[in-house]
């Protein structure tokens, strides 16, 4: 196992929040030489580290992971039910021309192209993603996205919907437009699970 030390913004008895790198699974994959992932990282320090979320492999950013199986099913019900604020930042090909904007659009899984997703207006499950435009840079465009809904793959998916591929998108994009996916998870924000005050993370992206 990778021993690799883990970037914490914060441990109590109740959660961890960590940084993952780009790169780097969430959690194990099928196969011995997917074993190495954050969690199996992070369990090497703290054994009772559960996962409540995950990143895509080739995602980087903040990922929150629970004590034990009881703040486990915690978080998990106030991921369901919306309490977790999350954001992140993305490089997207061209020029948005709205400053901000909604994508509404339904996805499922593309199973004949397994692990792709695809826009499916019949049987796709409703999606919603906000965005925010930070910066116009020539051909490109710096983005605040918000996931409201939770499917695999969706802001990857729907900002290349949109006409704007995050770069470096090797499933939905051009992944020769940058060295690595320029999707970072970079805001976390949520009421801690016993003492209900507001928590907020942030960690800023090197692209």
């Amino acid at each position: 196992m990778n021993s690799s030390a883990v970037e914490l913004l914060f441990v109590d008895d109740r959660l961890l929040v960590a940084v993952k790198p780009d790169g780097l699974l969430s959690v194990p994959g099928r196969g011995a030489e997917k074993q190495d992932c954050l969690s199996a990282r992070l369990q090497q320090q703290f054994p009772d580290a559960l996962v409540v979320h995950r990143l895509d492999m080739a995602t980087s950013g903040l990922m929150l992971f629970a004590r034990g199986t009881g703040m486990q099913r915690r978080l998990s019900i106030m991921f369901q039910q919306r309490e977790m604020e999350k954001r992140y930042l993305a490089i997207c090909a061209g020029t948005l021309q709205q400053s901000r904007g909604e994508i509404d659009l339904p996805i499922a899984p593309d199973w004949p192209n397994r692990p792709l997703q695809r826009i499916d207006t019949e049987h796709g499950k409703p999606s919603l993603t906000r965005y925010r435009l930070l910066q116009r840079e020539s051909d490109r465009s710096r983005v605040e996205l918000e996931p409201v809904t939770g499917r695999t793959h969706q802001l990857r998916l729907h900002m290349a919907a949109l006409g704007h591929p995050i770069l470096g998108d090797a499933l939905y994009g051009d992944e020769r437009s940058a060295p690595r996916l320029l999707l970072h998870a970079y805001m976390l924000r949520f009421p801690h699970p016993a003492s209900v005050e507001l928590m907020t993370f942030k960690h800023i992206p090197s692209f």
